[in-house]
């Protein structure tokens, strides 16, 4: 085998330090349907152990809900497991096309292409739809995927800093000069953003576009189910539905949990996305089981916001909660709701006692948010019921009081631990 003993050598010494720091990354199996309530198995091989769940994206509760499951495993006696190739050849079922239909209706676009993840078609688009006479000016917090999707694109990068709709302004006005003008300009944005929990001000940024004839691009994945009225989205919250030129989502969250993305919007744009995409071109198809979920998923929510509206209820209560008790939170609307520590090591101890206490929930630190952000992100769920926000509420209190964070500003955790 040639592989370097050197090489193993470096990657060893690196793991190392990561677990030195306490920052080494350690993944629990479930041993049940992802819900609110979930066994999970200790990585070091003690006993299983129930718990809230508190950091899955499961955001209406339908990952394990029983007609999703039904719909899926008819799904997979009709249409069988998989199409065993890419969409163009011969792995496009009319469930495909019912599902791309689907989804344009409720996003309210003009088409929808799917992909086999919102990575995927984060990671296609740009370079489907631009070249080089082009620019891309994306909010400086844009998910990760976003980020690489940019880098494969021949299209000039730029940023604005973060929901600053005044640099958004000046950036548009920099490529529209005669100097440094570009053909296409394109606003790139989360809906919700991931980390923070925030929306984009999508009404805003449309009044750019308008203003500067440039086009929007929205990943809406953390928003796509439950923001908005009726939960169409970002931009429904903001009344710029069929304002959007490029809506990017996943079918791994609130809708649904398994896996998928799309592209939906301006209809030249998804055909160029059919004929240029390089994920969706050398890509099996989304298999035919996750889409007659999905298909489901749509259905469920499009008779009854009830799902959306208890999500609601149990962010409110959530977030009241963990400020009145003294926890640093970050502002927003969404059901992502980060409870700042700032340390990486202090995130990983306070999610190991917590799991102690029966509540599932994950610290986030660098690379993954900027170094001094490290934060435990908890999410909200509509198969939440409230004796399990009780319990988890209490939990974190009892914690946060066992390492003297509650009431505490930033400055004085940081004092006290480090960044």
């Amino acid at each position: 085998m040639a592989y370097n003993t050197d090489v193993r050598k470096i990657y060893s010494d690196q793991l190392e330090e990561l677990k030195g720091l306490g920052i080494f990354k350690e993944e629990r199996a479930i041993c049940t349907p992802q819900d609110s309530e979930i066994e999970v198995e200790s990585p070091i091989g003690a006993e299983k152990k129930r718990v809230i769940n508190m950091c899955a994206n499961n955001y209406l509760g339908l990952s394990s809900h029983p007609e999703v499951v039904k719909a899926a495993h008819e799904g997979l006696d009709v249409r069988g497991y998989g199409m065993s190739s890419v969409r163009f050849i011969c792995g496009t079922q009319d469930i495909h096309k019912e599902l791309e239909k689907k989804l344009t209706e409720f996003l309210g676009t003009e088409d929808t292409i799917l992909f086999p993840s919102c990575m995927d078609a984060n990671a296609g688009v740009f370079e489907a739809i631009l070249t080089e006479q082009d620019v891309m000016i994306a909010d400086r917090l844009v998910h990760a995927s976003i980020i690489d999707g940019m880098r494969l694109c021949k299209a000039q990068n730029d940023s604005y800093k973060h929901s600053d709709m005044a640099h958004l302004e000046e950036k548009l006005q920099l490529h529209q000069s005669a100097t440094g003008g570009k053909r296409m300009r394109v606003i790139i944005t989360d809906g919700a953003f991931s980390m923070d929990g925030d929306l984009a001000k999508m009404d805003k940024i449309v009044e750019l576009a308008e203003k500067y004839n440039a086009m929007v691009f929205v990943d809406d994945s953390h928003a796509s189910g439950y923001i908005g009225k009726t939960g169409r989205g970002s931009h429904e919250h903001f009344g710029v539905v069929g304002k959007i030129d490029i809506i990017t989502t996943t079918l791994g969250k609130a809708l649904g949990g398994a896996s998928g993305g799309c592209v939906s919007g301006r209809k030249e744009i998804v055909e160029m996305c059919r004929q240029k995409a390089r994920p969706y071109l050398f890509s099996n198809t989304v298999a035919p089981v996750i889409v007659e979920g999905a298909l489901r998923v749509l259905e469920i929510i499009s008779k009854s916001t009830a799902r959306r509206d208890k999500l609601e209820e149990n962010t409110k209560f959530w977030r009241k909660g963990l400020t009145e008790a003294g926890f640093i939170i970050k502002e927003g609307e969404t059901a992502i709701v980060p409870v700042m520590l700032f340390n990486a090591k202090l995130s990983q101890d306070i999610a190991r006692d917590l799991y102690a206490e029966g509540i599932y929930a994950v610290g986030f630190f660098f690379p993954v948010v900027p170094k001094g952000q490290a934060r435990i992100r908890t999410q909200l769920s509509a198969a939440h019921e409230m004796h399990h926000l009780e319990k988890a509420l209490a939990a974190f209190i009892k914690v946060g009081k066992k390492y003297d964070i509650l009431g505490k500003t930033k400055q004085e955790i940081i004092d006290k631990y480090g960044m």
